[in-house]
């Protein structure tokens, strides 16, 4: 990572996932990041004016082999964002240490990035690969705000670079000169985004920061609202499924009710062909015409037939043990 690689990406079945990026520390200085990654799981280290990032997600294995296709393509725009002043990427950090007992819970949560709310395609790629809870993470974007990175017009970035001191813009124009800086456009407007930022934060300093006790317990009294809306929701759905169930089978029996006749003599032949397959087909007639004959208040004449069926076929056990596992 020092030398050679932007993002490195490592998955294995027995529950280890691991990421890092690297980024130019003129785009990502680290005592941004280190506000927020300074745990066993996500942390950061400098070297060469560069900064690396390092996440680290253990959980047990569930048994289910796992690939790593297309995982690395979905979290590498976050390399992008961040070098834009996107600090949600270190803030969902943060709370993948939160969630694993890594902080004392009178510990306070760093500032609240906007925009937690609505997280972009690399974020959501990044939070399901370090695994983390999705309940925590609706607790702690309670707070947040909606997210404003725009790119700036150029009247404004021109209002801009006109109060940068002039010793600044030589630097600056020095280093664009001799053009071993890549990112030196990206560098300029995030200093500008990080100083409009700079000049609302205030009244963001001012709201009261929340403990890790306070996230977790909001995540959980979240996680327990959530679980009872999808149960209730799912008994909802399984009662009108019976619902619709239960009418289709009583529209069934109206029409098995005009042709019971036929019904017992096609009875007859499936159970002469002696296959276990037919048993099972003759066993669900004989319940369809119980019910019926429940119905219609004809359950004497029903049990007569099944005394004929089983004197009748006395030497088929197979058939009659279908017959007993109904209740018939």
């Amino acid at each position: 990572m020092e030398k050679y690689f932007d993002a490195f990406l490592y998955l294995a079945n027995w529950g280890t996932r691991i990421l890092k990026l690297r980024l130019p520390s003129s785009l990502l200085p680290v005592e941004d990041v280190r506000t927020y990654c300074y745990t066993d799981l996500a942390s950061a280290r400098e070297k060469d004016g560069k900064i690396i990032l390092s996440f680290v997600s253990e959980e047990e294995p569930n048994g289910e082999w796992e690939e790593g296709k297309n995982w690395l393509s979905s979290i590498i725009p976050l390399r992008s964002e961040l070098a834009r002043g996107d600090h949600r990427c270190l803030y969902l950090a943060w709370l993948l240490s939160v969630q694993n007992g890594e902080f004392d819970e009178e510990e306070e949560e760093p500032a609240v990035p906007d925009g937690l709310k609505e997280l972009s395609g690399s974020l959501k790629g990044f939070t399901d690969f370090l695994r983390i809870d999705l309940d925590l993470l609706q607790a702690a974007a309670r707070v947040s705000q909606p997210i404003h990175m725009v790119r700036p017009s150029r009247e404004d970035l021109l209002a801009w670079v006109g109060k940068v001191p002039a010793q600044e813009k030589d630097a600056l124009l020095v280093r664009f000169s001799l053009g071993e800086e890549l990112h030196l456009g990206r560098e300029i407007i995030g200093r500008y985004l990080k100083q409009k930022k700079d000049m609302v934060m205030p009244s963001i300093l001012k709201r009261r920061k929340r403990t890790v006790a306070e996230l977790l317990h909001l995540g959980e009294e979240l996680r327990n609202n959530r679980r009872k809306a999808e149960a209730e929701k799912a008994a909802q759905e399984k009662a009108q499924l019976e619902a619709k169930a239960a009418a289709h089978r009583e529209k069934y029996l109206e029409g098995l009710a005009g042709r019971e006749m036929e019904t017992w003599l096609q009875l007859d032949r499936l159970i002469a062909t002696k296959q276990p397959g037919r048993y099972d087909e003759a066993v669900r007639f004989l319940v369809d015409l119980r019910d019926v004959a429940v119905r219609k208040g004809k359950m004497e004449e029903f049990l007569g037939h099944i005394a004929r069926l089983r004197e009748q076929h006395e030497k088929k056990p197979s058939f009659l043990k279908r017959m007993e596992k109904a209740d018939l």
